[in-house]
């Protein structure tokens, strides 16, 4: 098979710092090639510095071939005429890469006036068209759409709609389904291989996900700290790893089948020092038997939280938004209750609503045999220290303003846990090395560490109150495969020193299996099916639980 793309000898430096290290492959016709790695690898800057968008900051080494046009000595105005229109790239985060202020259809439209000179007419027609390709509902209603009107894997096809519609000869996806359930996922990855058979087009699929990238690719390259460390069939790649970081990207990814106690990293697998022992069965059951004879520490029942549309007009009827509708169930403590379902199906709500971050419409919440749905300030206050929640972006929950020592103090002092400052700094430090971070950490602000980190951070913060029930919303959906590993050991080792209970809010079914005693599977507000998790893994009794665990990729 002919190549398309030929990369000789890339290198990418920012300042002194090499992150791309003198590599090189090739792109055949029609290629699907998954390129997979940690974040900080080295993938995505590689495929930018094919298309000469990296900052100003960068330094470019190399040469890029791209059916004999030499793209690396072409000039910005040269560069302009492949970019969108022979090769198009799908952005990771389609909120960030869509202008908000634009319609759907006009940004998709403005390519196809931008490249194919065509009329507004004539593109509206091909838009509505390329959205229905892409499987929109309602094209004609999206194309005057605005982006945070419509979902985020909705989004995800706005984008790809984008990246198609000058009929591009390569498309490189960058980690298009990060974040996204694994229902739209899938939808997402059958969608890229339809239309790569349509239009014969190759496809550089990136992605930290193996399993994932097992389900699309051809080929495969496996980038580490900047170079290639392993390449080939895919396949023979994922059944038989040659490298040990493949290796750790393979093993990291909780599995269905079988529980081991601790989660294998890639420092593990690097160091060769791996621990693969079992939490069997019986050692499982006789947990249960234990936690499950006493009193539970949270019931729910009959619980509904509904929400009010703003109207349009004037005489048009609210519309009531059912968010959760009489959902009941109960938390013991020292449980791990896994909450699953897609966006959209009120688990978010349910554990805001638990929180009192949202008001409940009706039904009742037991905190140790109490009602809290009608708490005072103060007495709210006090349920606050004992219940508290892990945010999905840890970020966007950090003041940018002050250091992650004054953060992980602030819960503390507000809820008067020591009687000074000295007594407050102290235990901020020992929490920071309980969460695998160091002394020097303390005075560090949160734009300077890694996403792991912060998440790490933020679990610092929560821990700090030494609360009895902890929610944890989305905390490692979009982790690498080995940073979430780190992360759910974490987890799982805190809540075996500190007696945790924790909810644990997730899209990810392989991650809720793993971290799980019993599961509650939502959709559209309601429980769907609850049960012992591996029993409804084995065994799911729900059409909609079937097709959770259906989308799965299984490809390893």
């Amino acid at each position: 098979m002919k190549s398309i793309l030929k990369i000789e000898k890339i290198s990418v430096y920012f300042g002194d710092k090499q992150v791309v290290k003198n590599i090189s492959f090739q792109l055949k016709q029609q290629q699907i090639l998954g390129v997979v790695g940690e974040s900080g690898s080295g993938k995505s800057v590689t495929f930018l510095a094919v298309l000469k968008l990296l900052s100003k900051k960068a330094t470019f080494e190399g040469t890029v071939i791209f059916e004999n046009q030499n793209l690396s000595e072409m000039s910005e105005k040269e560069l302009q005429k492949i970019r969108g229109n022979q090769i198009s790239m799908i952005f990771q985060e389609p909120m960030s890469s869509l202008n908000p202020s634009l319609t759907c259809g006009f940004q998709v439209a403005e390519i196809l006036k931008t490249h194919k000179n065509r009329s507004n007419k004539t593109a509206k027609k091909e838009v509505i068209a390329l959205f229905n390709k892409v499987k929109l509902p309602r094209a004609d209603e999206i194309f005057n759409q605005y982006p945070h009107q419509i979902s985020g894997g909705q989004q995800q096809r706005v984008m790809i709609a984008m990246a198609i519609a000058c009929k591009p000869t390569i498309l490189i996806a960058d980690e298009p389904t990060t974040a996204l359930d694994v229902t739209v996922q899938k939808e997402i990855i059958d969608l890229l291989k339809d239309l790569q058979q349509e239009t014969k087009m190759s496809i550089v699929f990136i992605s930290h996900d193996l399993s994932l990238v097992s389900e699309i690719a051809d080929d495969v390259l496996v980038m580490y700290k900047g170079e290639i460390v392993e390449q080939g069939n895919a396949q023979q790649i994922f059944k038989n790893p040659t490298h040990n970081y493949t290796k750790a990207l393979i093993n990291s990814k909780p599995s269905l089948t079988h529980r081991v106690k601790k989660l294998p990293t890639v420092s593990d697998f690097m160091s060769e020092n791996i621990d693969f022992e079992e939490y069997t069965t019986v050692q499982r059951e006789k947990f249960h038997q234990k936690i499950y004879s006493k009193k539970p520490l949270l019931e729910i029942k009959n619980l509904a939280t509904y929400f009010n549309t703003e109207k349009k007009f004037i005489f048009q009827k609210e519309n009531i938004v059912k968010a959760v509708d009489d959902v009941s169930f109960n938390v013991y403590e020292g449980e791990t209750l896994g909450l699953v379902g897609e966006s959209g199906c009120g688990k978010t709500t349910l554990g805001r609503t638990i929180l009192h971050l949202e008001k409940a419409t009706k039904g009742a919440i037991y905190y140790k045999q109490n009602d809290i749905t009608t708490l005072s300030k103060n007495k709210l206050k006090d349920l606050r220290k004992e219940v508290q929640i892990i945010f999905q972006d840890p970020f966007s929950s950090l003041n940018p303003r002050i250091p992650v020592g004054q953060a992980i103090m602030e819960p503390m002092k507000v809820h008067g846990i020591f009687k000074s400052n000295k007594e407050c700094e102290a235990e901020a430090l020992k929490i920071l090395e309980k969460v695998g971070l160091s002394k020097e950490h303390f005075y560090k602000y949160p734009h300077e560490f890694s996403g792991g980190q912060r998440q790490r951070i933020g679990i610092a913060r929560t821990i700090g109150l030494r609360p009895k029930l902890i929610i944890c919303d989305e905390s490692v959906s979009a982790l690498d495969v080995s940073v979430q590993a780190q992360v759910l050991n974490l987890l799982n080792a805190l809540k075996e020193e500190f007696g945790f209970t924790y909810i644990f809010i997730s899209h990810d079914l392989a991650v809720v299996k793993y971290m799980s005693d019993q599961l509650v599977v939502m959709n559209q507000g309601k429980i769907e099916e609850i049960g012992d998790a591996d029993a409804i893994y084995k065994n799911p009794q729900s059409s909609y639980t079937k097709k959770l665990i259906e989308a799965i990729p299984k490809g390893i």
